[in-house]
């Protein structure tokens, strides 16, 4: 689980989580390699030289040459020189630093064969090396440069700063090859959601090309089924209305009037019908996007379906602000409070939200739905009425349009049995 959450959620994120990872490792490695060794040659190469340099000055004194052993010092060797009489080392004072300097700074030292002791603390402003010198102290200062080689840590931050531009690099052109599929992404959704999508311009590697053309020709082959559809649909209601009308007419010459009638149910049977398609048509068809106070938007269709045999409930427990298309909102709740209203004397209404979502809940006190029809009112022409009466409004297209209308904003809508042990319905749109 933690190593889930190391791990970058974006693609971008992980592109460069792949590139940083082994760039690092490798920085990493070579760092503690040279330090290991070039480091460890160069620091034991410059304090043997300083050791002999300084071996050099101690025989120059033995000599009773100080004035040339302390000019040859601070002329060629870049050391300063004193002599403290008649006074001891104090090795007790002396604390053994870390560093391969130190340990090779004493390794040196040890081969003069004299007490001493060093001090890096300050080392900008030289170091400090104290011998015993017969009953004298030696104190020499030697300079920095003489022990510390700056090269190679400017190897090491030039090694950095090229990790730092290549990672740099490396996330302007994934950001760069990332970019069609965020726009393929927003696309997508967007013609998930039932909008206008354009159709996306190829960009970017072959695979992405790839990907971008098929759903090119994904979004083109929905387009093209659902206007055959609707064609199809708006087509049939249409031709049929034409033969009713006549019907119609042609039953004012019938006189008996048991037989009036049947054929007056029946023909107002299909009117049903064919209004219900031609709604279903109607849905298919996108009127504009606007911006929709839903807490206002519901409490006007509540009020225009009012009923003084039912009780309907409208209870705002957010204000919400959103877009949408508001005929096909309007279509679409008017039809599931329609059918709440058709079985049940109770509704309540409650709209809510959060970051992402919209919801909304319809519940009543009605006979229900059985749990296992949940998923079958949402087909097309079911109808749980056994006798299929399509005068009581039941084409079996109401719930199939309510759902389509609900998913072309992008959202979801589900059944549950009601506190009212009736039926509730879940809708679920996106902000």
């Amino acid at each position: 689980m933690k190593k889930k959450l190391l791990i970058p959620k974006t693609l971008l994120g992980r592109s460069l989580f792949i590139v940083f990872i082994p760039t690092i490792t490798v920085v990493l490695v070579t760092t503690l390699v040279f330090y290991q060794t070039s480091w460890n040659i160069i620091s034991k190469r410059l304090t043997q030289s300083v050791v002999a340099d300084i071996n050099v000055i101690i025989k120059l004194i033995d000599q009773n040459l100080e004035p040339i052993a302390f000019k040859i010092a601070k002329e060629d060797f870049r050391m300063n020189i004193k002599i403290e009489k008649n006074r001891n080392i104090n090795l007790l004072s002396f604390k053994k630093q870390r560093g391969i300097l130190s340990e090779r700074l004493q390794q040196a030292l040890e081969d003069l064969q004299k007490p001493f002791f060093y001090d890096l603390n300050n080392l900008d402003q030289g170091v400090k090396i104290v011998i015993q010198y017969n009953k004298d102290l030696l104190i020499i200062n030697v300079h920095k440069d003489r022990l510390y080689s700056g090269s190679a840590f400017v190897f090491l931050l030039w090694m950095f700063f090229a990790s730092v531009v290549l990672l740099l690099l490396a996330y302007f052109f994934m950001k760069g090859q990332i970019r069609p599929l965020k726009k393929l992404s927003i696309i997508a959704e967007t013609f998930g959601r039932g909008l206008d999508a354009p159709e996306l311009k190829e960009s970017g590697s072959s695979e992405i090309r790839q990907t971008t053309n098929a759903f090119n020709q994904m979004r083109t082959r929905i387009k093209r089924f659902l206007k055959q559809r609707t064609d199809m649909l708006a087509g049939v209601s249409h031709d049929l209305r034409t033969p009713l009308t006549r019907m119609k007419l042609q039953l004012s010459l019938i006189k008996n009037e048991k037989t009036k009638t049947d054929l007056i149910s029946d023909i107002n049977e299909m009117t049903a019908m064919l209004d219900s398609y031609v709604s279903f048509v109607k849905g298919e068809i996108p009127d504009p996007i606007e911006i929709i106070f839903f807490h206002d938007f519901l409490k006007e269709i509540c009020e225009n379906i009012k009923d003084d045999q039912i009780d309907i409930k409208l209870n705002i427990l957010k204000k919400i602000k959103s877009s949408g298309r508001p005929l096909q909102l309007r279509r679409c709740f008017i039809n599931l409070i329609e059918n709440s209203i058709r079985y049940s004397k109770k509704i309540e209404i409650k709209l809510d939200g959060n970051e992402n979502n919209i919801l909304i809940t319809i519940e009543d006190d009605g006979p229900g739905i059985p749990q296992k029809n949940y998923e079958d009112v949402f087909k097309p022409f079911f109808t749980l009425d056994p006798s299929r009466n399509k005068l009581k409004g039941e084409s079996g297209l109401g719930m199939t349009i309510s759902r389509d209308i609900v998913r072309s904003h992008g959202g979801e809508i589900s059944l549950k049995k009601s506190k009212f042990n009736g039926l509730k319905i879940d809708i679920s749109l996106p902000v």
